[in-house]
């Protein structure tokens, strides 16, 4: 699918043309930068030659709907289009903008609505994606948008690119990591805990920041709202729900209950924020490479998809298998809270000689649970 743009006078004179490698069921343009709230212009051709010209909305990721009295009106232009042949051409107008620099998205489908109707049913899109247009340009400015035998011919956006790669391995690799080296080491060894911290704070908290950052540098270059969508608000979300998981797990290691046996309630809480914020951090990259990845570059990302099935299998079921430490864990805590009520106590794990000292911080404590429960 190729489009054009081209001033004349008080209108801008829009082309939308296939390449003809495919069959050309419809072809639509749009002015936003996103599907939802997008006034969209959808045209197709009929059995006795004419061309239906449809302006719709949508209202989120569904087939838009006509509207019947849109912002622009769109006029087809009929002596610029063929509606027949393998490389249909679809031209129309519609009224200037106070800029020359057109934001624009754009969709084809190959399944033909089969009628005239301006409200028929559209099949949905094959391909679809955001592009700008220079309206400065003396030329027809043509841009190929999508060629199937190519794949698109955009590359793709930098700042999407590096915000995707830098939470993924902040939110799906470092903080489960940090997760798992508590509930596999903290019964053998008593610098679980630094490993733990480093792998949460140290690492995952510059990494997904910056990831964060850069996502909210993506949507503002797109002039759109930070609270558009599931993906965006739901990300804002998910980095609080970090920082009060983070700021917790500080209140637990350094603020310690005064004669107290047994395991304070914030130490669970913390455990179950943790593993939650995991989870919600799995449907979090699922929204982004699913449904983000695709209003933007109209491609899927299917290898992907398959490491995301596989990790979300694998790490359940190796956190469950770390499970099987608990009652090993238990007994050193109860012998260490032993200990530190009667001094005289000699029953203690060796693993966890570091805490026979009050005040010591740098072991496994039942004060201090950091995700391993």
């Amino acid at each position: 699918m190729c489009v054009s743009g081209m001033m004349n006078g008080s209108t801008i004179e829009y082309i939308l043309e296939s390449t003809g490698i495919r069959p050309t069921g419809w072809m639509s343009i749009g002015f936003g930068s996103r599907m939802s709230g997008s006034p969209m212009v959808i045209l197709w051709s009929n059995s006795d030659g004419s061309i239906t010209l449809s302006q719709r909305e949508s209202k989120g990721h569904s087939m838009p709907t006509v509207v019947a009295s849109p912002p622009r009106m769109a006029t087809l232009s009929t002596d610029l289009s063929i509606a027949s042949g393998t490389q249909q051409k679809f031209a129309f107008s519609v009224q200037t903008t106070s800029s020359n620099q057109q934001t624009l998205i754009w969709a084809y489908g190959t399944g033909n609505p089969g009628t005239p109707d301006i409200a028929a049913e559209i099949e949905a899109h094959q391909a679809f994606g955001t592009f700008t247009l220079n309206l400065n340009k003396a030329d027809a400015n043509m841009t190929l948008l999508y060629n199937p035998a190519l794949g698109a011919s955009r590359s793709d956006p930098p700042l999407v690119v590096a915000h995707a790669t830098l939470c993924t391995i902040g939110f799906l690799l470092l903080l489960p990591a940090g997760a798992l080296l508590a509930r596999y080491v903290r019964t053998f060894s008593a610098v679980w805990y630094k490993g733990h911290w480093i792998f949460q704070f140290a690492l995952a908290g510059p990494i997904t920041i910056v990831g964060i950052v850069l996502g909210a540098m993506s949507v503002g270059t797109a002039n759109l709202s930070h609270f558009y969508d599931v993906h965006q608000k739901l990300g804002y979300g998910l980095l609080a729900l970090y920082i009060a998981q983070c700021a917790l797990g500080a209140f637990i290691h350094w603020v310690k209950p005064k004669n107290r046996r047994g395991r304070p309630p914030q130490n669970y809480v913390h455990a179950v924020l943790g593993l939650a914020t995991i989870g919600i951090s799995f449907y979090q990259v699922r929204t982004g490479y699913a449904t983000e990845w695709m209003n933007v570059t109209g491609r899927t990302l299917d290898g992907v998809n398959i490491f995301w099935w596989i990790w979300i299998f694998l790490l359940p079921a190796a956190y469950a298998i770390g499970l099987a430490f608990l009652p090993k864990q238990w007994r050193q805590e109860r012998a260490n809270s032993r200990k530190l009520a009667d001094p005289r106590e000699s029953s203690i794990d060796l693993s966890n000689l570091s805490l026979t000292t009050p005040g010591d911080s740098s072991g496994t404590s039942p004060n201090h649970s950091a995700l391993a429960l």
